[in-house]
This record gives C-alpha cells, sequence and structure tokens, in this order.
C-alpha cells in the first residue's frame, strides 16, 4: 500500500517536536545542532521569542482577507523593503517557485509593454536551480528534475554559468531578461565572481534586457548582506525572495523597480494566500530584527570565523573533505566519499545538514547562531569524517 505521504520525499526516520535556538528535539528525545534551518529557513532559529509571539497575536486577530481588501501587514513590510533595497514595489506570494514565476511574468509583461512582444526568451545558466513547477524546472534546465513531465516550457535558454565570454552569443532578438542566483546552492555552494556579474549588467544595459536575481536561498541576510547582490555592487532590476523572509512561516516576494513593476496592473497576476496578515506579520519581524544594529555584522563575523572553521576540519578530514565553498552562513564542504554517506556520518554525531549537487555538503544554520556553535559543528564535522575513514579502512581490512 501506498502511504498517506505520496512518496516523493526521501525522509530521514527522524521526527521533531521542538526546537530552541539552532537547536530541535527529536521525537525520542534526542537533541540535534540544526545547520540545515530547514534548507535555509529558519533565519531566526526555532522559537525566536518576537516571532512566536507576533503569529500567536496576529493568528489570534485575523489570519486571512484576501487581496480583494488593503492589508494592511503586507503594506508595512513591503515598506520595510522597499525602504531597505534597490526596489520601488513589492509582490508577495507564498514560495520560491512562485516568486520566480512572477519575476518572469513581471519581465516578460514590461518587454511588451514597452514595445517588445517578441522578446520573451529569459536567459539562465547551468547549473542553476530556479524551483520545480513546469516553467521552472524549464528555467532550471536540469533533465533529472524534467524527466517524465512532458515537454519542456517554451522561452527559456541556458548559458555557462561565470563564463563571460559566452553572454552576448547567447542573446537572441527574443531575449527579455537575465535571471541568475548570486551563489547557486542547489548545485553546490557555487558564487557567481564579480566580473561575471558585471558582465551579466552591461548586457543587460547594452540589449535592453532586465536583469533578475533568484535570492531565494542567498536572501535575508543569508551571505551577511540584506541580499547577496549587494557584495557585487550590482542594480538588479527585479529579485525573487522566499526561504528565511518568513522565518518558517510560508512567504515569498518578489522586488522590483517601478519601471517593471507598473506594467503589472489590475488581473494581470495574482495570488490567493500570498501577503495575507499572518504571513506578512511574522516577515515584518523577520525583517525587522534582521535590519536591527548590528545584527548583519554578527553573521559577516560569524560566517567568517565558520569559513576558517571549516578550512580546518578540511586540513585535518584525512581526504573525507577538500575543500569549502560560499560565503557569510551559507557554507558547502566539497566531499570526496558520496555525499549520502557523509550526511548519514554526520547525522550520527547529531549534526543535520543538507545535500547539495557536485557532491556538496551544505551548511545553513540559522542566522542567529554563535562562533561557539561553529565551532560544536564543526567537531562533528570532523568526527564525523573520521568515523567515515576508519570504517572504510576496516573495510578495506576484513
Amino acid at each position: 500500500m501506498i502511504p498517506a505521504l505520496m512518496p516523493n520525499y526521501k525522509r530521514a526516520d527522524l521526527a521533531f517536536e521542538q526546537g530552541e535556538g539552532v537547536w530541535l528535539t527529536a521525537t525520542n528525545g534526542r537533541r540535534y545542532l540544526d545547520f540545515g534551518a530547514g534548507i535555509a529557513v529558519t533565519s531566526l532559529g526555532h522559537a525566536h521569542p518576537k516571532l512566536v509571539k507576533t503569529i500567536a497575536e496576529q493568528a489570534a486577530k485575523v489570519m486571512h482577507v484576501s487581496n480583494l481588501y488593503r492589508v494592511p501587514q503586507a503594506e508595512a513590510l513591503a515598506e520595510l523593503l522597499v525602504q531597505n533595497t534597490f526596489a520601488d514595489s513589492v509582490l508577495f506570494c507564498n514560495s520560491g517557485a512562485e516568486a520566480n514565476e512572477g519575476m518572469v511574468k513581471m519581465i516578460r509583461r514590461a518587454q511588451f509593454e514597452n514595445g517588445h512582444p517578441e522578446r520573451t526568451s529569459i536567459l539562465c545558466f547551468d547549473g542553476a536551480f530556479h524551483g520545480r513547477t513546469l516553467a521552472m524546472i524549464s528555467a532550471t534546465g536540469n533533465p533529472a528534475y524534467q524527466k517524465g513531465f512532458g515537454p519542456v516550457v517554451e522561452g527559456f535558454d541556458h548559458a555557462p554559468f561565470n563564463n563571460t565570454n559566452t553572454l552576448r552569443e547567447a542573446i537572441t532578438p527574443h531575449t527579455a531578461g537575465i535571471i541568475v542566483e548570486p551563489v547557486q546552492g542547489e548545485s553546490g555552494i557555487k558564487p557567481a565572481t564579480r566580473e561575471f556579474m558585471e558582465g551579466l549588467r552591461a548586457v543587460c544595459d547594452e540589449y535592453g534586457l532586465y536583469l533578475g536575481f533568484d535570492e531565494v536561498q542567498t536572501g535575508v541576510g543569508r551571505t551577511g548582506k540584506l541580499f547577496a547582490h549587494e557584495w557585487y555592487g550590482i542594480r538588479p532590476d527585479v529579485i525573487s525572495v522566499a526561504k528565511g523572509i518568513g522565518g518558517g512561516f510560508p512567504l515569498g516576494a518578489v522586488l522590483a523597480t517601478e519601471e517593471l513593476a507598473r506594467h503589472l496592473t489590475p488581473g494581470s497576476h495574482g495570488t490567493t494566500f500570498g501577503g495575507n496578515p499572518l504571513a506578512c506579520a511574522a516577515g515584518v519581524t523577520v525583517l525587522e530584527e534582521i535590519l536591527s544594529p548590528d545584527f548583519l555584522e554578527h553573521v559577516r563575523t560569524v560566517g567568517d570565523a565558520f569559513g576558517k572553521m571549516l578550512e580546518d576540519v578540511v586540513s585535518r578530514s584525512e581526504g573525507v573533505f577538500d575543500n569549502v565553498r560560499g560565503l557569510g552562513l551559507m557554507r558547502g564542504l566539497h566531499c570526496v566519499p558520496p555525499v549520502a554517506d557523509v550526511m548519514q556520518a554526520v547525522l550520527d554525531q547529531g549534526l543535520l545538514t543538507v545535500g547539495a549537487g557536485d557532491n556538496v555538503l551544505r551548511l545553513v544554520p540559522p542566522l542567529i547562531v554563535t562562533e561557539a556553535e561553529c565551532r560544536e559543528a564543526c567537531e562533528r564535522l570532523l568526527k564525523a569524517a573520521l568515523s567515515l575513514k576508519a570504517s572504510a579502512a576496516q573495510e578495506k581490512v576484513s
């Protein structure tokens, strides 16, 4: 018999009943150090007092009214985002894939309204991950995600990531815009180079294209800036946001300049749940915390220290890990053994992590993590590595 939950996830036989800060307690009573954060989602950690209070108080008032009416909580969150970013206007939704869909529609609509209805194609990059809707698996371009779902959605082209030499030849008369992750997360924590990012902006300006950044995983403080594109000094036209913006409550957003946002007129796009009072109340609390004095400085300081600690882990891992990737609190360890084996060994040590492409172990703890907790995580990583090495040696002997 098939289980009540569809079998599309390969779940560990582990369930959690309580969390606090960067720790989770399983139903069997064991505590785990959480360096997965629900795949870079629980930005303020578990059971953050302010976020819990906000959600409880808002839930007791009104959770949902729909976008047929004004939503003051959405207006407040949009104002916060506009005041602290490049954007002039914000669209709220529920998830990263939905935010990316909204970004694509916005780019195409703006080109149409500006007299270029032929410009409908979006240039994406090899190794990207933009979500699992039918359009976004086409934008991602990975055959593994497309298998069995019929023809790919038209209008997505691909070029090599971090290669400025191939950019111009990838532009066609039908190109409307470019979408890129400042740090490719799912494919193995691969940051874009400054040269590449500057090249993207230059090409968009030259050809009249719109530049969109997928900041679903890199945004909301994850890399030590509010958004990762800030590290490059590049101004986007539009970005997609989700994951950490709700601190664990489902919330996504598209941030855009007026040049794009003004074309999303009534009836052109919509969502039932997006921007509802409960989600946006949570988002306001999360953003206020992240924008509070010293919060992002804490992420940068701890992230830099964590990077150095991971380099030490690599040097002492006896060849289990061979390099560290990423920035801020978005890090990856490239594994020599299969990453699935490493993840299990790390889990046995009471540390939660996330796998990524290119045989990388992803480490994305809550942004409130301390250097001491990072040090504890590294000790567990090293124990797991040496345990794997010892098991391999034992199997060789036997």
